[in-house]
């Protein structure tokens, strides 16, 4: 590369990639063997003038030459080439003494004539390489080094000696030569911590690990000169060794079987360390290691005397009495120096406590119970002392025996007050008693006397006032009737503070609980008595609730209080307090007032009466607002109910007539119009029957599941069923859906296969209760009048009419459900042929 070109007054140049380095005459050289990978391909040249303080740049980027095609066997050219020279690496000693300039190595060409070096120092001080330190003769090709090397500092060096011409050419490649720099013992190992500390339990076992010291070495690695060997110097205190000190790796242990902390608290090691793996010629240096000795609880604590004496005035509480004192010869703070007394004989009552003092590592014994002078005119108490952390038995040493002292208290004789007995009574009263009720007593007695008399008693103001207690009896009666659901009371209970006052004015106090338990106070209701039961007659469950608690409550027993609804309803157990209401056999329609008692577990009494509405529906919201009603089964209907039935008795009349004429001349030969389908195939029970359906060929089928028909009679025993419909049919003159129209005929059991009509009573008794029903269905309107064609019957309309059935009481389901008979016309017209016989 031109450098002149780029920055003519260069001071310094570099390379941004070690592997390469610049010549002041531009010329590039590797300096290692390189591999062009993806990170190497260019590298940067850094030109400065210091003195202008200008600096250039110069991009240098790296193309690897494309391969050769490799020529066949036949077609390779031997060639051949010059061997090349390659000195062994020198060697070099640190801190040479010279003479200097010092002649490292020599180096020749046949070719050329001028010599040149390049070279670099590998180490610390790599970022300052020590310029002038080798040279190179221009003639001989004699390398020299100048001053002695520093090994810590330079461990080698790469010379990279260049061989040209006078003109200036260079004919062979740069020869790179190693010069290494031999290790001297020039540098004393070091601890790498001014001071080592370390601790350990005493008592502990010999070869118990306690820590290590650690020291390095500034000299060439895997020597002698970095051997480094440890040993101790001294040991203060001077007694005997107590720890040992493993040459090769510093590790400290534990050599004295008895580390007492008592004795000695901590030790101090001087330490050495030496290099040449310890020889006497060696460089060393000296540390300290300071090992300080663990307490652990190996001393039993004293009591500093075996017996006490306190006194104390009867009936003083929380009052200290007496000081104890110990002796412990671990370490003062420590959980192997701090007591923990306790009372081991004499406290049966509880009526003394002892504690530790944290400063002053004293038992404080106080009163905590009022002593009686009367009952014990002293106390004898046995107090033990242990440590807060477990006792460890030293080696070597026998087991001690807990330490006890003993406490005599002598109670003292005072003039006290009157004392209730029991201090605190329970008074249980049952809930609602009469007022003055007396529910016990409560007396205090003189502990001088052994008496109550003269005690006067009485209740201090802002108490509950529920009770009241006698001046002079104790007697306890009721001043209100006790109730749980009325103010304070209904917690259940209150404390009352009585006071006891002897002649002499002193006073005593007690306490009364009383509590009031729960009475059998109300009666058992049911919650919902209001019902609505459709044609599936699903169960009603009637559950009632009662205020009391138990035992006044659950469970509850059902009965039904009136015999002719007992006959009709039944009541079947859910649970405790629910049971299950539903009706006997085939129950009519209607409203029903069934009066229930409930029955609580206290025997208590509770009537309810319950309205159940049986109602011909599917949902019970379709029975929501219906008119009718029937008390205590009784059937009660409005006017317009007994218009339409007398109404639709006289329509029914005529048409029962027509079809008994009809029947007396034998076979319609009719011809059959193209709409004879719209009135032979309309659903029974839906609206009024059409004239054709009444044919002596169509007769009822039987049916025990409520639903209607009429089949086509082709022979004398063979029918088939046309239409169902819904609900109640000519078949279910009767609840249940069981009896057909020619069973009440008959009377029952199998009809007869007549060829004749039914008479006009049996159509009468079929017709007069469902028409009553089809009535009260009707809609109604904002006056709640019925719509003025609900009682017209529907006749022919002509044929191919697009209108039906527009009735106030039609179904729209229904009607849509006849369009599929515009599909199915041609068969259908057959079927109205054969109803006709043509």
């Amino acid at each position: 590369v031109d450098l002149k070109e780029c920055l003519q007054s260069a001071e310094f140049i570099s390379s941004s990639n070690e592997n390469f380095k610049i010549l002041e005459d531009g010329s590039v050289y590797t300096t290692s063997a390189v591999s062009l990978s993806a990170e190497k391909k260019t590298f940067t040249i850094l030109l400065k003038d210091i003195q202008e303080h200008v600096q250039k740049k110069i991009h240098v980027s790296l193309v690897e030459e494309e391969k050769k095609k490799t020529r066949h066997a036949r077609d390779t050219v031997l060639k051949r080439t010059k061997r090349r020279w390659g000195p062994i690496p020198s060697v070099m000693i640190e801190n040479s003494l010279g003479p200097f300039p010092l002649q490292i190595q020599q180096v020749q060409s046949d070719t050329a004539q001028n010599y040149t070096i390049y070279y670099s120092a590998s180490g610390p001080g790599i970022d300052q390489d020590p310029k002038g330190l080798f040279y190179i003769e221009r003639e001989t090709g004699n390398i020299f080094a100048t001053r002695a090397v520093d090994r810590e500092q330079y461990p080698s060096f790469q010379i990279i000696c260049f061989a040209t011409t006078p003109d200036g050419y260079s004919p062979e490649v740069p020869l790179v030569h190693t010069i290494r720099i031999e290790d001297d013992n020039d540098n004393a190992p070091y601890f790498t911590q001014d001071l080592f500390e370390f601790s350990v339990p005493e008592n502990s076992k010999p070869g118990i690990v306690v820590g290590k010291v650690t020291a390095e070495d500034r000299d060439e690695p895997y020597t002698l000169h970095t051997t480094l060997k440890y040993r101790i110097v001294s040991q203060n205190p001077p007694v005997t060794p107590a720890f040992s000190l493993h040459g090769d790796t510093g590790v400290i242990a534990v050599l004295l079987p008895q580390l007492d902390r008592e004795l000695v608290s901590s030790y101090t090691l001087l330490v050495e360390v030496r290099d040449m793996a310890g020889q006497p010629f060696g460089l060393c240096t000296t540390g300290t290691a300071v090992i300080r000795i663990e307490d652990t609880n190996d001393n039993a604590p004293c009591f500093k005397q075996t017996q006490y004496e306190t006194r104390v005035e009867e009936n003083r509480v929380n009052v200290e009495i007496l000081r104890v004192s110990v002796v412990d010869l671990d370490e003062p703070g420590s959980p192997g120096s701090g007591a923990v007394y306790e009372i081991i004989r004499g406290n049966d009552d509880r009526s003394f406590e002892i504690t530790t003092d944290k400063n002053t590592n004293e038992g404080i014994l106080c009163v905590v119970k009022g002593l009686d002078y009367e009952s014990a005119k002293q106390r004898i108490l046995v107090i033990a002392v242990n440590n807060e952390a477990p006792y460890m038995l030293a080696p070597h040493s026998q087991q001690l025996s807990q330490s006890t002292s003993s406490v005599t208290v002598h109670v003292l004789d005072v003039d006290e007050g009157p004392v209730f007995k029991p201090c605190h009574l329970r008074l249980d009263v049952k809930e609602c008693e009469e007022i003055g009720t007396s529910i016990g007593k409560y007396l205090a007695e003189d502990p001088e006397t052994g008496n109550s008399e003269g005690i006067c008693y009485r209740i201090p103001p802002g108490q509950c006032n529920w009770i009241s207690i006698d001046e002079k009896s104790g007697e306890v009666r009721t001043i209100k009737v006790l109730d749980r659901d009325v103010g304070e009371m209904r917690r259940g209970q209150c404390n009352i503070t009585v006071l006891a006052i002897d002649r002499n004015g002193k006073t005593g106090t007690g306490t009364i609980q009383v509590v009031i338990q729960p009475g059998n106070k109300n009666y058992p209701r049911i919650t919902k008595t209001d019902y609505i039961m459709c044609r599936d007659r699903k169960p009603i469950c009637l559950t009632a609730q009662d205020g009391d608690e138990s035992p006044y409550s659950t469970p509850f027993v059902y009965r039904i209080t009136d015999r002719s609804l007992a006959s009709m309803w039944k009541i079947t157990r859910h649970n405790d307090n629910s049971v299950y209401l539903s009706p006997k056999g085939d129950t009519p329609f209607g409203i029903y007032n069934i009066p229930v008692s409930v029955i609580d577990n206290g025997g208590k009494v509770g009537e309810n009466l319950v309205k159940v509405n049986l109602c011909d529906c599917v949902t019970p919201t379709e029975c929501d607002s219906g008119p009718r009603s029937y008390s205590n089964g009784n059937v009660t209907l409005g006017v317009w109910a007994i218009l339409a039935m007398i109404l639709g008795s006289l329509l029914l009349l005529l048409i029962l007539i027509t079809i008994c004429g009809c029947c007396g001349s034998g076979v319609m030969h009719r011809h059959v119009t193209d709409d004879c389908a719209n009135h032979n195939l309309i659903i029974s029970n839906t609206e009024a029957p059409g004239e054709e359906v009444m044919d002596h060929n169509v007769i009822p089928l039987q049916n025990t599941n409520d639903q209607g028909g009429y089949g086509i009679k082709t022979g004398d025993q063979q029918t088939f069923e046309v239409v169902k419909g819904r609900g109640h049919t000519l078949e279910s003159v009767k609840g249940g859906g069981h009896q057909t129209l020619g069973s009440v005929k008959e009377g029952g059991g199998q009809p007869m296969m007549d060829t004749c009509r039914y008479s006009y009573s049996e159509w009468h008794n079929f017709t007069h209760p469902r028409l009553g029903e089809k009535v009260h269905l009707c809609r109604q309107d904002e006056e709640q009048k019925h719509s003025e064609d609900y009682l017209l019957s529907y006749n022919y309309e002509g044929k191919g009419s697009l209108a039906g059935s527009v009735g106030c009481c039609s179904d729209q389901h229904e009607e849509e459900a006849l369009d599929f008979l515009d599909q199915l016309e041609p068969k259908f017209r057959t079927l109205a042929e054969t109803c006709v016989k043509r």
